[in-house]
């Protein structure tokens, strides 16, 4: 009843906008209210309702319409035509977002074939004799998600779908480990100089070498050095707190690895078929390795490589929607050319997982396309017109502080819009223009831009990547937001002040040592104040599934 009044709280609130919006056309030529403190309000309203019902579609729908709203007025068919023809059928018509789409398709019928073949299943009673521990099992998901660097779409449902049968085996909470996937995700690419992340980064850097300038502010992205000193010191250090100490309590020692069960979620990441007995680990190690060589052809081709690029210049001229679907499409038919030559699945068998595949796919494609249909709203209404209005009117005083500024900027921006990649666009071109005379405060300030847009990321519930995160690991959606926001804040804390040393100070080998320094003395007040000790020892009860 509650979660009810809420929703129709925010509709009745939705509904009184054209009276602001039909105000704001009659100031202005443009679209009502734009590139103002407006055009956060989309976001925001879809951000509120979804921490607060804990549902997520309706949310997601009623910041679209409160995007198209602002942005028509009281222009009924203006409304519709915006919603509808502007947002969700330009979200699925658009070239990338569709080869995204593809890819997760083409994902999860591939995993779908891993599970059915055995695979999954071997390799986690291969893992249970090699790792004793609840801590060993995370360590090994943190070291594969490190691993696995090409792209974070891809790092999310793999790592999930390789680590889910022996995290269960150890009773780690699936909302530990979709934090897990979803930190060694984007915080990972980021700082791989061979990643479409870097690409992307590389393009927004007019004028200059974009890749020289990445691997320049490599030693200054805190968030994401900091993220990874983050997961190994709390496994380590054997505690946890926030909600994600209630998840982590009740896996280890009730064996109920989901707290808040999401029979969809769940549903779709686990494959509740017959085991295939025939199954080795030979049977998913085979088809990553097929998957992650294909798509790194895939992405390197499209930029040119079997052309006159070398292999630099075209993972930087790479298009990864594009790459990614011919990857794992060429993927998927080598790997029905291996099951068949195995013997494990046949023909008939493997392409039962087409419709599995997809089904597994169709919660998160669907969050995703309204995720993408509120970037647009945000975009009609001019929130990056907005944002480089209020960086340019405050950027050229206090230089020294500018790289703090802008990741707290960064981190606001990519949290309110769900978009890394966008945050960069805005942030990184302000930031070369702000700090041209000062080389080294420059390379900072891109990182500070780099590092906010992976935080604000990391912990927005409409980003894509949080979204794959809960669908690789199985979770209810908002179970991971909430449980992931603190970790993800305190990182977000203590590199907002590693920032400020590092405009002063102008020297990496100083800066990070002082945050990593700062990361494990605020870990250690935490565990004294507030933390819960979890053991990390095997499991020692039955999962409860």
């Amino acid at each position: 009843m509650k979660n009810r009044i809420l929703v129709l709280c925010g509709a009745l609130m939705i509904a009184l906008m054209p009276v602001m919006a039909f105000a704001a056309e009659k100031e202005a030529p443009k679209p009502a209210l734009y590139a103002t403190g407006w055009a956060v309000l989309p976001p925001l309203i879809a951000i509120a309702l979804a921490l607060i019902t804990k549902e997520v579609y309706s949310s997601l729908f009623l910041g679209v319409l409160a995007g198209g709203i602002l942005y028509a007025g009281a222009d009924f068919d203006g409304i519709l035509n915006h919603v509808f023809e502007d947002g969700l059928v330009a979200s699925l018509s658009d070239s990338w977002n569709v080869g995204i789409l593809i890819f997760l398709v083409f994902l999860g019928i591939i995993v779908a074939m891993m599970n059915l073949s055995g695979g999954s299943a071997a390799f986690g009673r291969w893992a249970a004799t090699k790792i004793k521990t609840r801590a060993g099992a995370q360590r090994s998901t943190v070291l594969l998600g490190i691993l696995i660097f090409i792209d974070d779409y891809f790092n999310c449902l793999t790592v999930g779908s390789v680590m889910r049968p022996l995290t269960d085996e150890y009773n780690i909470s699936r909302a530990k480990l979709a934090y897990l996937i979803d930190a060694t995700a984007a915080p990972v690419c980021i700082i791989a100089p061979i990643s479409s992340w870097a690409a992307a980064v590389s393009g927004f850097v007019e004028g200059q070498n974009g890749l020289t300038v990445f691997i320049r502010a490599i030693p200054y992205n805190f968030y994401a050095l900091l993220t990874i000193v983050m997961m190994f010191a709390i496994i380590g250090m054997k505690f946890e707190y926030g909600k994600m100490a209630r998840f982590e309590k009740n896996a280890s020692e009730k064996g109920d690895i989901f707290t808040i069960r999401d029979e969809g979620a769940a549903r779709n990441a686990d494959d509740n078929s017959p085991i295939n007995e025939n199954g080795r680990v030979i049977d998913l190690v085979v088809p990553i390795i097929i998957l992650i060589i294909s798509c790194l052809i895939g992405m390197i081709y499209t930029g040119d490589f079997f052309g006159k690029a070398g292999f630099i210049e075209a993972f930087g001229n790479s298009d990864a929607s594009v790459g990614l679907v011919l990857g794992s499409g060429v993927a998927l038919i080598l790997i029905v050319i291996f099951y068949s030559v195995r013997r494990v699945l046949g023909f008939k068998k493997c392409m039962d997982c087409v419709p599995e595949g997809f089904k597994a796919m169709v919660s998160p494609i669907a969050i995703l396309t309204l995720a993408w249909s509120l970037k647009g709203m945000t975009d009609s209404l001019g929130l990056s017109d907005f944002v480089k209005k209020m960086i340019g009117d405050n950027g050229g005083s206090w230089m020294s502080l500018l790289p703090a500024i802008i990741f707290v900027i960064a981190v606001v921006l990519a949290f309110a819009s769900g978009t890394s990649w966008g945050t960069f666009g805005m942030l990184i071109p302000i930031a070369i223009a702000a700090t041209q005379n000062a080389p080294e405060l420059m390379y900072i300030s891109i990182s500070a831009c780099m590092a906010g847009a992976v935080c604000g990321d990391h912990c927005s519930p409409i980003s894509d990547t949080t979204i794959m995160s809960s669908a690789g690991a199985g979770v209810n959606h908002i179970a991971h937001v909430e449980t992931q926001l603190p970790y993800a804040f305190t990182v977000a804390f203590v590199s907002f002040v590693t920032y400020i040393f590092a405009g002063f100070i102008k020297t990496w080998f100083i800066a990070l040592p002082i945050g990593i320094v700062l990361m494990i003395l605020t870990l250690v007040v935490i565990k004294k104040t507030i933390g819960t000790p979890i053991s990390q020892d095997a499991a020692a009860v039955g999962t409860e599934k």
